[in-house]
């Protein structure tokens, strides 16, 4: 079923936009060593990312996807690896081939976009400036904008809000479960990029409207 035309489109970051998986690595094996702890290495930190910093930094210090570190170890190794970020947002990260393009695209046919991410501001804006697509969107809500993050509704309803576009009239681009759930709540369309971050699993399962491989692919969707 061809999706309809949207109004507004909301796109995800990281594994949407952006592959920040090696700045990402970098950071985070950095901070490792300075633990005292192994390099954890760029497969299994492209496993662990989707769920914000935090939940990253979490993953690695126990060294797999599930659990909880001590909140003392924890509360070591967040400054090192925020202050390693803050100056290692995009110094190795890229865009996906034809974001530009799709971008540039979505722009021409008039649809608002908004860039939804759990990234905090920080973070974000560094990112979209450095790699020259700041200027595409006219809202950015990152992950420290309101109190909610995705999988959550809230970021996506306050973005649909700021334009005034009912949710039926509005779509999602990401890659994560967590940019599915947060569409299937909101009342949005979503569409998911097959090359994102989603813990090594197909996205396909989630069950998204639409699964493209490209940015180019946009333009073939409604």
């Amino acid at each position: 079923m061809p999706l309809i035309k949207p109004a507004l489109a909301l796109i995800d970051l990281d594994g949407t936009l952006v592959d920040s998986v090696p700045d990402l690595t970098w950071c985070t094996d950095q901070t490792m060593l300075q633990l005292g702890l192994p390099e954890r290495g760029e497969t299994k930190v492209r496993n662990w990312v989707g769920n914000g910093v935090e939940r990253l930094i979490k993953r690695a210090l126990i060294n797999q996807l599930d659990g909880e570190p001590a909140e003392a170890l924890y509360a070591q190794a967040a400054p090192i690896f925020m202050a390693l970020y803050a100056e290692n947002t995009s110094k190795r990260s890229l865009l996906y081939p034809d974001v530009k393009q799709g971008l540039q695209w979505l722009k021409d046919q008039g649809i608002h976009l908004g860039c939804v991410t759990n990234k905090d501001e920080q973070f974000t804006l560094p990112i979209l400036n450095n790699l020259g697509i700041r200027d595409y969107f006219e809202l950015i809500v990152s992950g420290d904008t309101l109190p909610q993050k995705k999988p959550d509704p809230a970021p996506l309803i306050y973005a649909a809000n700021y334009f005034n576009i009912e949710p039926s009239q509005a779509l999602m681009i990401g890659d994560s479960v967590s940019d599915v759930k947060a569409s299937r709540a909101a009342g949005f369309q979503i569409v998911c990029m097959s090359y994102g971050y989603n813990h090594g699993n197909d996205i396909r399962t989630a069950n998204p409207d639409a699964v493209i491989d490209s940015f180019a692919e946009l333009n073939t969707l409604f």
